[in-house]
């Protein structure tokens, strides 16, 4: 994926109320929880994307990861079609490229680093779905750069 080298990659976990935002640097070091976009309903989008929007407008990012929440079994639920529809949104005000990638499990390992970084019950519930979005950003890179994927 020559078009990811030297160019940061923003990933998206999204949720019906909620999308964890993560950014890693230029040379896919570092990793970092960066925002939870919070709405109060989950059709309310206008100013989620517009969030987004401005995200990618200050950090420029290569590429979008945008979690996919197979279920367990790897079937396609109503939370795909949910998640399929943003991705369309989100397409139509941004030139970024966005990568759907796998997301089952990922915020049981968010809670699982956030315990072990020391961060108490309360913050973690806040901060879930960017840890999440880390998740998903990790595995993705490791993916790409151990298994040669595009």
């Amino acid at each position: 994926m020559e078009e990811i080298k030297n160019r940061r990659i923003l990933a998206l976990d999204y949720g019906t109320k909620t999308v964890g935002v993560a950014i890693c640097d230029e040379m896919h070091i570092t990793i970092t929880p960066l925002d939870v976009i919070r709405r109060n309903k989950p059709t309310k989008l206008r100013q989620t994307l517009a969030r987004i929007k401005e995200l990618v407008l200050e950090y420029d990012p290569a590429l979008i990861v945008l979690g996919f929440p197979y279920n367990y079994d790897g079937t396609e639920g109503f939370r795909c079609e949910d998640t399929l529809e943003f991705k369309s949104l989100l397409e139509q005000r941004i030139s970024v490229p966005i990568k759907l990638y796998d997301e089952r499990l990922t915020t049981v390992e968010a809670y699982e680093i956030m315990d072990e970084k020391g961060i108490d019950k309360l913050t973690q519930r806040e901060l879930v779905d960017s840890y999440a979005a880390e998740v998903i950003l990790r595995s993705f890179l490791h993916s790409i750069f151990l298994n040669k994927e595009d």
